[in-house]
């Protein structure tokens, strides 16, 4: 990787501030980068080396000026391609571009857009955002760089939003979370994820999938990172995030579900890392969870997210019906029969199931589990439907119960499993806790590392 990308967006803002290098030369390395690596990767859907070089110079024209925007002016940054940006199409995973009108520019991209971020292209994305495993099969699936040897699973649906981070070609990822897909695909990358709460970022000009459940989110190669770029983003924030005292945090371990059918390695890293923060001072405490077996099988049984997508293309893309993956089309055609009894049932439960999780949190800091129970599966070991969704259903697991409880979440690397990919260790924090999420997670990676100091470089970008 280019050396100036190898440092933190601190640093390389620093530097821009300094005079010591600039968004050109910046976005020249991420251009670099981009040819040598996150082309073989597949992460990107569009990648528009001239409209980067525009917005950087623009940067720098303004530091010229002695003009600062904010902590992203000059900072390349992909976004997931279900975010509308004027004049970029928006695919969202589909077999072709929406109409003109999600080409319009939302409050998360106006801030990275204010602040002279240089935004380097458009991610893949699972069709629609509807799937934790990242495969789409229209464009193809962006490859894991952590197996040189086998295709494996990048995460979803924000499928490329991770792998840009790894091939050097951004040092910010936009993507969307409604029930793990920030989370999932920084896990199986390595990376740090931040999954806002919902609401707190705006989700206009942003494809839906459920909006009662989508939200905004960003991934990054440190929770240092993510700070800066939450604090710059975020509509909310009063105070930056620091890192808080590892000594005295309670931090909430939960027996079942969230620990069940890991793969070998996965609770093996998790635990391992609290047991090194354990011994800086932290408390390891058991956090009765009961909410989990009860709001499980509606996750199960598909939630709101199945309906809600149905009705969004029904009555805003109905000819896109034919051209949809046909797994994708029977997971919501099956949701259409739904009764709406039921659809206002499953309402009720989670907020009731997560209004008695959030109160019980008040007592603790953060609870703690695996990010993602599964290792990220090889692509010829989910071809067919039957070993697809189990996997995919395991992949969103720990993560979508977060959503369904309507609570914030960060996932930060913590090990390499049995087979040598990725392990994420997920915070969760009740609805608006952004702040605090992030100053546990500094102090978590000041004891632990971030992914690069603790897991090394993924084999294919070391090559």
């Amino acid at each position: 990787m280019n050396d100036i990308l190898d440092q933190s967006i601190a640093e390389v803002g620093a530097a821009l501030r300094a005079g010591k290098t600039t968004a050109a030369a910046l976005h020249a390395a991420a251009a670099s980068s981009h040819e040598a690596r996150a082309k073989s990767f597949g992460a990107y859907k569009l990648w528009d080396t001239e409209a980067g070089q525009k917005q950087a110079r623009a940067a720098d024209a303004a530091f010229e000026a002695g003009i600062d925007t904010g902590p992203l002016q000059g900072i390349p940054i992909s976004v997931k391609d279900l975010y509308g940006i004027p004049g970029w199409p928006t695919f969202a995973g589909t077999p072709k571009s929406w109409p003109k009108s999600w080409e319009c520019e939302g409050p998360v991209i106006a801030a990275l857009r204010a602040q002279l971020g240089v935004i380097t292209g458009k991610t893949h994305t699972v069709e629609f955002a509807f799937g934790g495993i990242g495969m789409n099969p229209h464009w193809g699936t962006p490859r894991n760089p952590w197996d040189a040897e086998r295709h494996r699973a990048p995460g979803g649906s924000s499928s490329g939003a991770g792998v840009s981070l790894n091939a050097g070609s951004a040092m910010l990822a936009l993507g969307t979370d409604t029930a793990g897909s920030v989370r999932i695909p920084a896990s199986m990358t390595g990376n740090a994820g931040l999954k806002t709460s919902q609401g707190r970022w705006s989700i206009d000009c942003i494809a839906p999938l459920s909006p009662s459940l989508d939200t905004a989110g960003i991934l990054a190669r440190s929770v240092a990172d993510l700070a800066i770029g939450f604090l710059a983003i975020d509509p909310l924030a009063v105070e930056e995030p620091r890192p808080t005292e590892v000594a005295g945090l309670r931090l909430g371990i939960s027996d079942g579900l969230l620990w069940d059918d890991c793969w070998p390695g996965v609770a093996e890293g998790v635990n391992g890392a609290l047991g090194e923060l354990e011994k800086k001072g932290a408390s390891l405490l058991p956090f009765p969870f009961p909410e989990v077996d009860e709001i499980y099988p509606i996750f199960q049984a598909g939630g709101l997210v199945a309906v809600e997508l149905y009705t969004f293309v029904s009555e805003a893309l109905p000819e896109w019906f034919d051209l949809i993956d046909p797994i994708i089309v029977q997971r919501m055609s099956e949701a259409s029969d739904l009764p709406a009894h039921e659809y206002v049932r499953r309402r009720r439960v989670m907020d009731r199931l997560g209004a008695a999780t959030s109160e019980r949190l008040r007592e603790f800091d953060v609870i703690v589990c695996p990010t993602v129970p599964n290792t990220p599966p090889a692509l010829n070991d989910i071809a067919e439907v039957e070993n697809y969704r189990p996997a995919n259903l395991l992949a969103l697991r720990n993560t979508g119960i977060v959503n369904y409880l309507g609570l914030c979440a960060l996932t930060v690397p913590v090990a390499l499993d049995k087979e040598g990919m990725p392990v994420g260790m997920q915070l969760i924090a009740r609805h608006g806790q952004e702040e605090r999420l992030l100053s546990i997670g500094l102090a978590l990676e000041n004891v632990l590392g971030n992914g690069r100091a603790r897991l090394g470089t993924p084999p294919m970008v070391s090559k």
